[in-house]
């Protein structure tokens, strides 16, 4: 598989280019940025690794007309989501979208009416995903309580300055719906400040609490209980142990996640996500629906907070097969 990588970020430089250079039968055909000293420099590393050439380009525009690709991993910042896949499909391939999918709504649901249609970079399904899901009865109310904070400060972005909600939230939002295996109905008692933000969203199947904030120390939680409050499973890592396992070399849960979401790339690339879960293929990739209801939830999350904590309805996802 050839991918190309357009934006060359902190996410391409410490999670995208280690998992795609660590994973057989995946090759860096090449790089766009705008940013020459970002583009560089993150060529540099590719050829360190692979010992071999990689074009860089100034734009996925340049990118997609000079280089033959399979996929688009698009990490540009946000504002840039829609044009580079819009680009990217009529060109023919594939894009898989860095989380958020899109600024507001209608421009995710602008990404569901391409063909072909984006992937979600929703790596989390790679990590607390796959940990937890078989812990989960197929059926009954669950209860989540999800928390994820980092403080940005420490992780470098060159450009991005998301609020919180939609930086770190979104991959909660998202990750409730996958374990749960249901739509979003409802967000209420949501409060957002631009570093920190917390709401409680109602499932078809469960609810979650949900806090996250982009001003505080690296830690991930997840704790699932049945109706009755039982403890059905839970994930935690980040801070000190996150540290110790690192100087013991072991693998960055981040990049674990992305080479995991590649392969899973790989795979749906022959034909549309929905078809391999038809055909029992366990297919985790987030879809560009999955991305409108994400968005939808963040949507309905702004709204209760303006409504000091009121209930609102999260919107309908609608799209095409």
């Amino acid at each position: 598989m050839r991918i190309g990588i357009a934006g060359c970020g902190r996410i391409a430089e410490r999670g995208h280019l280690p998992a795609a250079l660590g994973l057989e039968g995946v090759e860096i055909a090449a790089l766009a940025d705008p940013d020459e000293s970002r583009r560089k420099h993150c060529r540099s590393l590719c050829e360190r690794e692979s010992s071999g050439e990689v074009p860089a380009f100034a734009s996925a525009t340049e990118l997609l007309r000079s280089e033959p690709i399979d996929l688009l991993v698009v990490a540009a910042p946000v504002a840039h989501h829609l044009a580079t896949a819009e680009e990217a499909a009529s060109a023919g391939v594939r894009a898989l979208i860095e989380k958020p999918p899109a600024p507001d709504l209608e421009a995710a649901r602008r990404l569901a009416a391409l063909d072909p249609q984006p992937l979600l970079a929703f790596n989390r399904r790679f990590l607390q995903g796959e940990e937890l899901r078989s812990a989960i009865p197929a059926e009954g109310w669950v209860e989540l309580d999800l928390e994820l904070h980092f403080r940005r400060d420490g992780w470098g972005a060159h450009e991005a300055r998301d609020e919180a909600l939609l930086d770190a939230g979104i991959h909660l939002i998202d990750l409730a719906c996958f374990l749960t295996g249901s739509a979003p109905i409802a967000v209420r008692q949501a409060k957002i400040e631009h570093e920190r933000a917390e709401l409680e969203l109602e499932l078809a199947r469960g609810r979650a609490r949900i806090t996250c904030a982009t001003d505080r120390s690296h830690r991930e939680t997840v704790l699932i209980r049945d109706r009755s409050g039982k403890t059905l499973a839970r994930s935690s890592w980040g801070g000190f142990r996150s540290r110790f396992s690192g100087l013991l070399g072991r693998p960055d849960p981040l990049v674990v996640s992305l080479q995991r979401q590649l392969e899973a790339a790989g795979v749906s690339l022959g034909e549309p996500p929905h078809l391999l879960l038809q055909k029992g293929h366990p297919h985790h990739l987030a879809t560009a629906a999955d991305g409108i209801a994400a968005m939808a939830v963040i949507e309905a999350a702004h709204r209760s907070a303006q409504l000091k904590g009121a209930e609102v309805t999260v919107a309908p996802v609608e799209t095409r097969a």
